[in-house]
């Protein structure tokens, strides 16, 4: 079974396109943002033109930033109910419409901040509307919504259907202008959530044409904007790919891949994208043994050997700037552990490999 009840609009004008859809949602929106993507993409004036052109209000909440905590989230609905906005649209990356996704859930239901995890407090959402700005997340197509605890420093994820955004409007123009080192740790992103399709427990060769049509996009149009931003083509073929990715891990969730990243974020600081693109040839060689048939098959698909794309993924240039302490490696990893995301791997990780892949990051042997 495959379900995705979000309806998808891409390409150049998709929101023109989803227009007759969006203006039926409400009459009040609150619009979910980060500091400076929203504006610099021109989504954010092109959804006000629509909104106004249709007598609909609105009301900006821009404080989302890059890791979103559940503390911005509670902001967020007041911000929400003070302005009594009746749904919710998210422009920009991940963290915005991550934010826009737990924002829409907390209203309805009522939650308080400390039960934000609890997905069985959710009976209900608010409309929302996902328009990224980047290709990476694919959240726009997922029901997750990933978000850090200041009081924990944990960064932790929680999914329900009832977060699958009601709309999602994809136009590449939007992504135009992404600076190289956001399309670079996005772009990654993307790429680990179409491997770890591949890697999942969960993995069903029903989406396999998509896991493997987005990969090759990747690979063959990564290089392409880092060079050339504006690229439109191949701007469009990256959104495209980081939406294959988002309807991938829909279905199969994510691994160990993004368990062992997530206290790289929230302690190190380290973008999310980056932090599972410097663990990702580590991660590989792990599941290998047990996911041999079908990597071969990906690596036959785009015409390359396992070792050429450790060496494709090498010419990035993802680099860890930070130094990892032993401290770290011990108080992180029975975290890792008990990450959700394990229940996914595809054979019993232990701790010890969750060591040797945060040693080998310091670089030990």
């Amino acid at each position: 079974m495959y379900y995705m009840p979000t309806r998808l609009f891409f390409g150049d004008g998709a929101l023109e396109q989803a227009k007759d859809h969006l203006i039926r949602l409400g009459i009040n929106a609150l619009i979910v943002t980060g500091k400076s993507s929203a504006c610099l993409s021109g989504a954010l004036e092109e959804v006000q033109r629509l909104l106004l052109d249709a007598d609909i209000g609105w009301k900006i909440f821009d404080r989302v930033s890059e890791n979103p905590t559940v503390d911005t989230v509670m902001d967020g609905v007041t911000e929400l109910v003070l302005a009594h906005c009746d749904f919710v649209i998210g422009i920009g990356g991940g963290s915005p419409i991550d934010a826009a996704k737990a924002i829409a859930l907390v209203a309805a239901n009522r939650v308080d901040r400390d039960d934000i995890y609890d997905v069985s407090r959710y009976t209900k959402s608010l409309p929302l509307v996902a328009i990224p700005t980047t290709s990476g997340t694919g959240t726009e197509v997922t029901q997750y919504s990933v978000l850090t605890d200041p009081k924990t420093m944990k960064k932790a994820g929680f999914g329900t259907e009832l977060a699958f955004p009601r709309l999602a409007i994809l136009d590449p123009r939007y992504t135009l202008s992404l600076k190289p080192l956001v399309t670079l740790h996005t772009g990654v992103d993307a790429l680990s959530h179409l491997l770890e399709g591949i890697y999942s427990n969960k993995r069903n060769p029903v989406i396999f044409p998509l896991i493997f049509s987005g990969i090759k996009a990747i690979y063959e149009n990564l290089p392409l904007v880092l060079s050339d931003p504006r690229n439109l083509t191949a701007r469009a073929e990256m959104m495209r790919a980081s939406l294959y990715g988002g309807m991938t891990i829909a279905f199969t969730s994510t691994t160990l891949q993004h368990s062992i990243g997530y206290p790289l974020t929230s302690i190190y600081g380290i973008p999310h994208g980056l932090a599972n693109g410097i663990v990702m040839r580590g991660i590989m060689e792990l599941y290998y043994p047990a996911v041999k048939k079908e990597l071969d098959a990906l690596f036959a698909a785009l015409g390359i050997t396992q070792m050429q794309f450790y060496q494709w993924l090498e010419a990035l240039q993802l680099s860890l700037d930070v130094q990892i302490s032993e401290g770290f490696i011990e108080e992180r990893t029975p975290e890792v552990m008990a990450s959700r995301n394990m229940a996914n791997n595809p054979f019993e990780i232990s701790e010890d490999d969750i060591r040797r892949l945060y040693h080998e990051l310091k670089g030990d042997k």
